[in-house]
């Protein structure tokens, strides 16, 4: 494995870059120092240097949107792939690749993962082994930095496993002299059985059911751990019925949480409120990668504003690049098979027209939009000028996933939907303005939940890992599900294969390190 993946960043819990604050972002992070002095040997001495570790593996999680070469970012990756995502601009032939279903090893999003989850993962692989020796040091507060480093660190092998399969296992820091420096790959299942040890340590940490600060909370480690355990359910693991009850119970837990403390975790009634600087961190949103303008700010903004090619700009932003827009075919599908769909209605999930400058006079954009991460402060809104600056969270774990999960575990798990699973999938249902369901089958019933899971989740990374655990495609044309081989993407007009189930390890990594050996299949070698 190439050292500078694993080390590099040795010393990035020393420099400070996020820091978490009040609700509605980071307000305070640490100032540099010279890293030429410090050590893990010599730096991990007092309480505060535990939380400036974890709060630098909290700043790696921003792999999820940092740059992919010219107009594009890592974000798009799992987008592009699904078939509902295209692009107005055309001018990343990586990003063309990932929508086209022709990418390799050579892909810039596929090597800008592998590096940026393998950062994380050291980080907390170096938080993990040196905050238990700093003495003294409170117990509930060291206890409660392993378990976020531990959250984190499954967070990002989750990642990994879904992204590629077998991937290398690693547990410890490592130097040059580290037994395991060229590690070989990890089989998937002992990778997603680490990843649920690490879940289950936060989960015992003592962590608050929420944090506004940003640090993650027990409803975000529980909702996650959920989905493993439904992920392992399905493909490829295949676990079963034994997993679809493991999930269902686990979101339970933080379904009933949430009856009893509505105002501390619920959907937003609007879902203007999923989007809003003033709801970070808040209700809905049980985990998310953090952004504060200054420090880094939310990058995905002018990715989704219309391309530069359009006469008018809409944003204090100025032009926008346009690079990542839904297909008409699956903006269509709302409303084609539930008219009364929210969700597509102007400047919910979408939009197709803005403001001349973010703020003045209305302009029609000619196609939809992406407006589910629109930054109304940074861009301005009818009347009221933009700041020209993006201090939005970029979800990672809603409120929304852990009703869904809980509705399609518990129905697979008992073999029919109980009131509970009615219930969980109605409230997502309802808040988009259509019909509540009843008296489906177990396939009917799991087919709703897929479809709502499809429609709720476009654009946030989530559904092309639907499609993996289930080897199933939601088809626009029939409101169906085909298998996941030989179904045609709109986007590309091309089938996916049976090598899309995974991506390939990126080229330099394996030329790096002949370990990791063989490449996936599909890919050469």
């Amino acid at each position: 494995m190439k050292r500078k993946i694993f080390n590099r960043t040795i010393l990035l819990a020393f420099t400070g870059a996020l820091l978490l604050g009040s609700g509605t972002g980071c307000k305070k992070f640490l100032h540099e120092q010279d890293p030429g002095n410090l050590s893990p040997d010599n730096y991990f001495t007092l309480p505060e240097h535990a939380d400036a570790a974890v709060f630098a593996a909290y700043a790696r999680t921003r792999i999820v949107g940092e740059g992919a070469g010219i107009f594009s970012n890592n974000f798009q990756m799992l987008d592009a792939v699904t078939g509902t995502a295209t692009t107005g601009t055309a001018q990343n032939s990586d990003l063309n690749n990932l929508l086209g279903l022709v990418y390799n090893g050579d892909n810039l999003h596929i090597g800008n993962w592998w590096k940026g989850l393998y950062k994380e993962i050291a980080q907390c692989n170096l938080t993990l082994d040196n905050v238990p020796k700093i003495n003294p040091m409170d117990d509930a507060q060291k206890k409660r930095v392993l378990g976020e480093a531990s959250f984190l660190r499954a967070w990002a092998y989750f990642y990994a496993v879904r992204l590629w399969g077998d991937v290398p296992l690693i547990l410890k820091s490592q130097t040059a002299s580290s037994s395991d420096f060229s590690p070989s790959r990890a089989k998937t299942e002992d990778v997603y059985n680490q990843i649920v040890k690490d879940l289950q340590v936060a989960e015992a940490s003592g962590l608050p059911w929420t944090d506004n600060t940003g640090r993650a909370g027990m409803a975000a480690v529980k909702t996650q751990l959920a989905k493993v355990y439904l992920t392992m359910a399905g493909k490829p693991l295949n676990k079963g019925a034994a997993y679809y009850k493991l999930a269902a119970d686990k979101a339970k837990e933080v379904i009933d949480y949430a009856a009893a403390h509505p105002n501390d975790i619920n959907l937003f009634p609007t879902y203007s409120q999923l989007h809003t600087v003033s709801t970070n961190n808040r209700l809905e949103h049980l985990f998310e990668v953090q952004y504060l303008a200054g420090v880094e700010e939310n990058p995905l903004q002018s990715i989704m504003l219309p391309n530069n090619s359009l006469p008018k700009n809409i944003s204090a932003k100025g032009s926008g690049v346009g690079s990542s827009m839904p297909t008409q075919s699956f903006y269509d599908s709302y409303k084609k098979y539930e008219p009364g769909d929210k969700r597509t209605d102007e400047q919910q999930f979408f939009f197709t027209a803005y403001y001349v400058d973010g703020y003045k006079e209305d302009f029609a954009l000619g196609a939809p939009y992406i407006f589910k991460h629109f930054d109304v402060v940074a861009h301005g809104t009818k009347g009221t000028a933009g700041t020209g600056l993006s201090n939005l969270n970029l979800p990672q774990i809603r409120y929304a996933e852990t009703l869904l999960i809980y509705a399609e575990a518990q129905n697979r798990a008992d073999g029919a939907p109980n009131t509970a699973a009615y219930t969980a999938l109605n409230a997502v249902r309802g808040r988009a303005g259509i019909p509540a369901l009843s008296g489906l089958d177990v396939n009917g019933f799991e087919k709703a939940v897929w479809r709502e899971r499809w429609h709720e989740f476009c654009y946030e990374g989530i559904i092309w890992f639907d499609m993996v655990r289930l080897q199933k495609v939601y088809n626009e044309d029939t409101n169906d599900f085909d298998d996941f081989i030989g179904h045609v993407n709109k986007n590309s007009g091309q089938p996916l294969q049976k090598k899309h189930l995974l991506f390939p390890l990126p080229t330099f990594e394996m030329k790096n390190n002949p370990n990791l050996k063989p490449q996936n299949d599909g890919y050469g070698n």
